[in-house]
């Protein structure tokens, strides 16, 4: 298995390749007297939804215009950008696929793609060879810079093009034309892969081994993105504190680079594994104003057996010396967490050791995952599977007990004043706002008449401004806007 970089050349084959579809699909639509659509479904992490932004802005650069329909309207391009993390992502898949097979039938020149970390399990890609023929293209998440080229000779051949590759390539952003969804956040890569080979994850076989992007490159992004006036950059990779660029570069480098653009209001970042953060990073995110105050650190479970079965480099009392170091080096800063629940093996003893790491972490947040083996990992072969009534009733118990440190959390913002970068329309409608402060609490909040703001869905969208809390729940806050910031 290589780490190989785009070239030229490739440069040179995606460009032409993305003006021969475009001329294919200006043709098409001719013929049809519509202009034509895609669809692009997203599943999982936001590296994924990262990968999305490109995939957009190549079919967008095609011609192609996004489907103005629900999830699964039907598209003259169809692109399922999978996960193999989540629960049930097979079914989800393999049941949204089916759902498409009649439109196949229906209208031939209807292209249909599948890509992600899922395709990079052979039982799924032999099942959609078998079962879902209609299938036009399947490739992997490190080939995603070649997917106008695979799109272009799938089209060609007028047959199903199945093209995994045991290499892992790394292509720069600029490569890519990028159709970015927000228009205040921009997720930005700097790394991919993985090297921990965790036990019961899929992540490194899925997205093959570490391998950082230029910092250089990372930085003239940046700067663009400083340029165009958004507010937020999030920093991403499978392990962002493992990055490890030319001449000794670091991830510290990369989140002080980002800080140093005075436009971002926020620089925050995902994901860390515990092993790999640094004091300097603390220190960086303690003393720089715009950097989020805000630490995910997967603990994954509080007994040493289990950790060390699950192959986490680190014993429980590292883990809550490092989480110790940040609560005491940033001020107010939130600390959150994912945990797995009936890793095999796992006893009650076990368990408990995992209540009791909770309540001296007292985590603002917690993400519970019930443990579900992962074809291809290692711990899919275990002994000592725990029956799944035994894992629904600790899941049970644990998901109570961190909600309950959760909801402290937030009524520990009640009746005080927060600055909160508005990310638009709150889920609850009805002009509820929401947005999230520097730790990352999520804010839900109305905004009074008599201030005489105007509001619209998409009108604050990137703005700072000052809300008030008056209500703590289990998950988010509730408030009142004081005022706008800059106004």
């Amino acid at each position: 298995m290589a780490i190989i970089k785009t070239t030229d050349k490739d440069k040179l084959d995606f460009d032409a390749a993305i003006s021969e579809l475009s001329e294919y699909f200006s043709s098409l639509g001719a013929r049809k007297g519509r202009t034509l659509t895609y669809n692009v479904l997203t599943y999982g992490c936001q590296l994924n939804e990262s990968d999305s932004e490109k995939l957009t802005g190549m079919l967008t650069s095609m011609g192609l215009k996004e489907s103005s329909g629900g999830e699964l309207d039907a598209a003259d391009v169809i692109v399922f950008n999978t996960c193999s993390v989540r629960e049930n992502a097979d079914r989800h898949l393999f049941g949204n696929l089916g759902v498409f097979k009649a439109l196949k039938k229906t209208d031939r020149d209807v292209i249909i793609a599948v890509c992600g970390c899922m395709m990079k399990v052979p039982e799924n890609v032999a099942k959609i060879k078998k079962s879902y023929p209609y299938v036009d293209l399947v490739f992997d998440p490190q080939q995603i810079h070649r997917f106008p080229v695979l799109l272009r000779d799938s089209i060609r051949d007028k047959k199903q093009m199945v093209n995994i590759s045991a290499d892992d390539y790394i292509a720069e952003d600029s490569f890519f034309p990028i159709d970015r969804k927000r228009k205040f956040r921009a997720l930005v890569p700097i790394m991919y892969g993985c090297n921990n080979f965790c036990s019961y994850c899929i992540v490194p076989y899925a997205r093959g081994r570490e391998r950082s992007r230029d910092f250089d490159e990372i930085v003239r992004e940046l700067a663009d993105l400083a340029s165009k006036g958004y507010k937020e950059v999030m920093l991403l990779g499978q392990n962002v504190n493992s990055y490890k660029g030319e001449g000794g570069k670091t991830f510290a480098d990369i989140l002080r680079a980002a800080s140093d653009f005075k436009e971002f209001s926020r620089v925050r970042f995902m994901s860390s594994h515990p092993k790999d953060l640094s004091d300097e990073v603390i220190d960086i995110m303690a003393t720089r104003p715009n950097v989020e105050k805000h630490l995910h650190l997967a603990m994954q479970s509080g007994s040493d057996k289990v950790l060390k079965d699950m192959r986490r480099p680190y014993t429980i009392d590292r883990f809550l010396e490092i989480a110790d170091k940040f609560r005491t080096r940033v001020e107010g800063g939130s600390l959150t967490t994912d945990i797995i629940v009936g890793f095999p093996g796992e006893t009650e003893e076990d368990f408990e050791q995992t209540l009791v790491a909770v309540d001296k972490a007292k985590f603002d947040a917690t993400f519970t995952f019930q443990y579900s083996p992962r074809p291809g990992t290692k711990a899919a072969s275990f002994p000592d599977q725990i029956p799944q009534d035994v894992v629904t009733e600790r899941f049970g118990r644990l998901t109570e007990y961190t909600n309950r440190f959760a909801e402290e959390s937030n009524a520990r913002l009640v009746g005080k004043t927060y600055e909160v970068l508005i990310e638009g329309i709150s889920k609850a409608g009805d002009m509820t706002f929401s947005g999230r402060t520097i730790t990352n609490h999520l804010v839900n909040f109305t905004i009074p008449s008599d201030l005489g703001i105007e509001v619209g869905p998409d009108m604050l969208e990137g703005r700072l401004c000052e809300v008030r809390i008056d209500r703590a729940r289990p998950y988010s806050v509730d408030g009142v806007l004081v005022s706008l910031k800059g106004e």
